[in-house]
């Protein structure tokens, strides 16, 4: 038996997360060129649209009916984390805030007491493939804020730290540090509100590339009773520690130690959810989640009452236009770039 490694799991879809997380996914879809509405250049004929989840042909309509993704549903009492790898997401939302983010940016999106947002994923490239990949995590907010003013902040690419280092044979492993430090290395700081604002949470996420043969040793957590998992998805082979890991699994694995991870003859990449247990009890339905069943009631509600703050956009699944690049324009108007 393993002296690190706690369990395994297969990966499924979702993908199983522990306290505080709540929702891990991975979409990764090879679309086509793109038509003048930036939907596919392809025939939808065959699919389930609105509910297209079958990966026909390497991709996925999801909600959408003419561009792929999620048109506009709401959410309140958690967090969106949305790590974009390749293509692009248009976010529009009913406070009125709106961004085009990709190609290692990420969203960070406190639903706090409620919010309706849209998700969708342009196809802007006409005459060549357009590729996308993202994860998307669920991350729980404490009773305490789970009505807290919903906020949404971007990390762009060039803002994300990456910590790499090179063995004697050149051998690399890079690891990318979206939330909790390591070492040196410190990212933006998360929502005021959110649970991986306060020190002692020890939350964390991190996407973990090694190149064949290559090593890296994660250091242990900062609490005993930290939940680690690691999400092994790519690669044959990947040694955790004193375990030896075939295929593409959800690894928990023991946090008040050292771990060490070494490659097989593949490149491996792994994501890493790391945080402290909120330890109360979870109330979900659909897209919203509480502590207590009459909280949900109250959701559904408010949000039947409210639309949480209308819907400012023309249709459910807006886009921008093609030639928009990567921005964020937030609901007092301030709008921002990345740098390059």
């Amino acid at each position: 038996m393993s002296q690190t490694v706690l369990q395994v799991a297969p990966l499924g879809f979702p993908w199983v997360t522990a306290d505080p997380f709540l929702f891990c996914v991975h979409h990764l879809d090879a679309y086509p060129a793109g038509n003048d509405q930036l939907g596919p250049a392809a025939s939808l004929a065959g699919r389930d649209i609105g509910q297209d989840f079958a990966g026909k042909d390497g991709w996925r309509m999801y909600h959408g009916d003419v561009v792929p993704g999620f048109p506009g549903h709401p959410h309140r009492g958690f967090e969106t984390v949305t790590i974009v790898r390749r293509g692009l997401i248009d976010h529009s939302d009913s406070l009125g805030a709106a961004a085009r983010f990709g190609a290692g940016d990420v969203q960070w999106l406190t639903a706090g007491a409620g919010i309706v947002h849209s998700e969708m994923f342009p196809l802007v490239r006409p005459d060549a493939p357009n590729p996308l990949e993202l994860f998307q995590i669920w991350l729980n907010l404490p009773s305490t804020e789970k009505m807290a003013p919903p906020h949404f902040s971007m990390s762009w690419s060039e803002q994300v730290p990456r910590a790499r280092e090179v063995d004697a044979q050149g051998r690399a492993a890079e690891i990318t540090i979206v939330a909790g430090a390591l070492g040196e290395h410190r990212p933006q700081p998360p929502p005021p509100h959110s649970w991986a604002a306060r020190a002692d949470a020890d939350v964390a996420i991190w996407t973990i590339d090694l190149e064949p043969g290559a090593s890296c040793t994660l250091p242990r957590a900062h609490g005993a009773r930290t939940n680690r998992v690691l999400y092994f998805f790519r690669g044959d082979v990947l040694r955790v520690d004193d375990h030896l890991q075939r295929g593409a699994a959800a690894l928990v694995v023991r946090s008040d130690r050292e771990v060490r991870l070494e490659a097989g003859a593949e490149r491996c990449e792994v994501l890493m959810l790391q945080g402290r247990p909120i330890g109360e009890p979870v109330a979900q339905h659909g897209p919203f989640v509480m502590n207590r069943r009459d909280e949900l009631v109250k959701a559904f509600e408010d949000y039947q009452r409210t639309r949480f703050g209308g819907w400012p956009w023309p249709s459910e699944a807006p886009v921008h236009a093609r030639e928009e690049g990567r921005f964020a324009r937030h609901a007092d108007g301030r709008v921002e770039r990345p740098r390059t």
